[in-house]
Parts: structure tokens; sequence; C-alpha cells
């Protein structure tokens, strides 16, 4: 997408002239609609490369971007797709592929690459990444490799501190992400805006006694949207509606923070959450059970049309059934960008007849498939 820019201010932070953006193979198309939103909001002329199956998509830039612009626009276009984005270079050269018989060196040209995008401050982070492709995966062992010495090198050229990385830290983060063995990406992220993880990933690993391995998905989303608030928005005493519950993979993760569920599917819930005192099994069809009295939560994992399940859970936002839902909406094949925009203007137009102004959030988790997962909150 092209568009005509407005006068520039002159960049005020590490300068990029593209953003890549982490997505899930396959996924590289929608990927790009998201980048476009953000070009569209930066009012920046942009050339969109996405190439099916590579896990990632490229918004090329005809002139250098400030970070502190790149991160307004990442928080407020609220990417679907995008896992993971920062505003880069390149690519860069990192090793002399022509050369056979020597190991190259790659950490001189990845440190002069990197004092290209050296802020006014040192980097907080160093985050070696690769596209989350079978191909990509391939390159995890370099990137292992390299980053305690690419790391100790940028200390001693006052390139990188981590000191105060966690929560609330302020300077640019250093992605390098791996093509192959001999080009790279680098580029700058800030760390208030985007996934607090290297690609978009967290590290969650499937709890023993957790009926399914869909438990990872609930326990993604409450790390994605509900963040440092987690424990204040969903703890012990609080009472939830799981829709399309059997398993039980998603009545394990509320049943583990203390909630009471009522665990509504016809099928049987497995292993040891059928017996969980919290959790009360309900035989009903989840499209149309509503409880006797309204609950803090209600969540849905139920196959069925995206928009008739958007269309659901605006109405238990809407009616005041529940204060907050987490939930997946199953994509068609084709025109899912397309689709995600229609779940969106349900879910808006319902809360909007009832006079409420919803938080809503969707995105594609990682432990998403041919879905993505939504959050919606009476505000």
């Amino acid at each position: 997408m092209r568009r005509t820019d407005p006068p520039a201010d002159p960049p005020v932070d590490a300068p990029g002239t593209a953003f890549i953006a982490h997505c899930r193979a396959g996924f590289e198309p929608e990927a790009a609609r998201d980048l476009e939103r953000m070009a569209e909001a930066a009012h920046v002329a942009s050339t969109i490369v996405a190439t099916v199956g590579c896990g990632y998509a490229i918004a090329r830039t005809g002139r250098a971007l400030d970070l502190r612009r790149a991160a307004a626009y990442l928080r407020d276009t609220g990417p679907v797709f995008v896992r993971s984005a920062f505003l880069a270079k390149g690519p860069f050269p990192i090793a002399d592929a022509a050369k056979t018989g020597a190991r190259p060196d790659r950490i001189v040209p990845l440190v002069a690459a990197a004092g290209s995008l050296r802020a006014a401050t040192p980097f907080s982070a160093l985050w070696i990444e690769h596209p989350d492709t079978n191909e990509g995966k391939r390159l995890s062992p370099l990137a292992r490799a390299l980053h305690a010495r690419l790391a100790g090198a940028l200390r001693e050229r006052e390139l990188l501190d981590e000191a105060g990385a966690g929560a609330g830290a302020s300077r640019p983060r250093l992605h390098v992400m791996l093509l192959d063995g001999a080009t790279a990406w680098l580029g700058v992220s800030d760390p208030t805006s985007g996934s607090p993880w290297p690609m978009g990933i967290p590290r969650l690993h499937l709890p023993r006694g957790a009926p399914s391995r869909s438990t990872l998905k609930l326990a993604e989303a409450c790390l994605t949207f509900l963040g440092d608030q987690e424990t204040e928005l969903l703890h012990a005493g609080m009472h939830a509606v799981d829709l399309g519950a059997a398993p039980g993979g998603w009545s394990w993760q509320l049943a583990q923070r203390g909630l009471r569920i009522l665990a509504v599917d016809n099928g049987n819930l497995q292993g040891a959450i059928a017996e969980d005192a919290h959790v009360t099994h309900v035989r009903e069809d989840g499209l149309r059970f509503r409880p006797r009295k309204p609950v803090d939560w209600v969540t849905c994992d139920i196959v069925e049309s995206p928009s008739r399940i958007a269309a659901l859970m605006g109405a238990w936002i809407a009616e005041g059934t529940a204060r907050q839902a987490i939930f997946n909406l199953k994509l068609p094949m084709k025109k899912r960008y397309d689709e995600i925009e229609r779940c969106r203007d349900i879910i808006t137009a319902m809360l909007d007849r009832a006079g409420l102004r919803p938080r809503l959030a969707l995105r594609q988790l990682y432990h998403d498939r041919e879905e993505v997962t939504g959050y919606l909150a009476r505000r």
C-alpha cells in the first residue's frame, strides 16, 4: 500500500526503514493486512511483502521511522495476526558465504549493524530470533550459540545494558532475526508495546493433570490480554461458565485459579477435572445455555461459525450475563481477515445498542491454529 507522506518530523529514536512482523506460517497475507493498517494510521508510504509460508511479513518504507511513533502505531491499531513486530534495517550480511573451510565470524558484522541502530541509550535486551517455520527452527542452535558471544561484545561497546530490562523498561530492545546463517535483519522495539516474548511466543509447558493441550490456549490468552492485571481480574471466589467445555482444558485452567465453574457440554470431561470440587458439569447445548445468575467470566471454545460465536459473546456481555469473556473464533479457509472484521462489527454493534463501550481485543495466539482468540469486557 502506498500513501502520500505528510511533512515528517526528524526521527527521535533508533530509526528503521521497515516493519518486520512475526506471524503464524500460512497467515502472512493476514499479517500483511495488519501492517497495511499500521501504515495507514502512520500516514506512511509502504510496500508490503508477504510470502506465504515464510512466517513473517515486511512493510518497507521510503524513509526512516522513529521508534516512539512505531510503538504508538502498534498499540493503537491492535494487530490481529502479527505476534511481534520490530522496526528494522537490512537485511545485513553477517557472514561471508563464499568462505569455505573456516568458521565465519558473525559477531563483528552484527556489532557493526547494531551500532547503526543505537539510540541515545544502550539496548535493554537482546533477542536473537528466526521465523517460526520448520526451516527457521533449524536456525535455533545458531541463535543460542550466538547469544552469549554477541551479548558480551555489545556490553563491551556499551551497546547493551540489561539492568532494568524487566517490567516497566523503557529503553529499546535489540532484535536480530536470522534469515539463514549469513543474513539477518536487525531492528528495535519498544518494551512498552508489542509482545513481551521473542517472536511473540510465550514459553508455556503442558501442565501435568491437564486433560488436553487446549488448556495452553487459555493460559496464553490470560497472559496476553490480562497481563499484570491477571490476578486482579481472574481469581479465587469468582464464578465462570465454560461453554463447549469437554474434555475440560479450559475449565482446568479456571479451576487452578480457584474459580467456581459451570462446565457446559454434552460431552464428557476427562481426567481429574471431572471430579474437581470447583467444577459442575452441565450437559446442555453451550449455544443456548444461560446461568441463573450473572457470572464474572464466560469462556467459549465451541466449533461454530465465527459470526455466531461473536453474536453469542456479544449477547452475554451486553445483557450482563457475564462481565468478561475469552473465546475462540474458528476461521474460514478464505477471506479470514474480512471475517474477523465482520465479527468485530457484530460485537461492537451489539454493545453500542446496549449503551456500553467495551474493551475488545482479537489476536491469533501462538497456541491457536486456524482460529483467533478474543477478549471482551465491560469497561
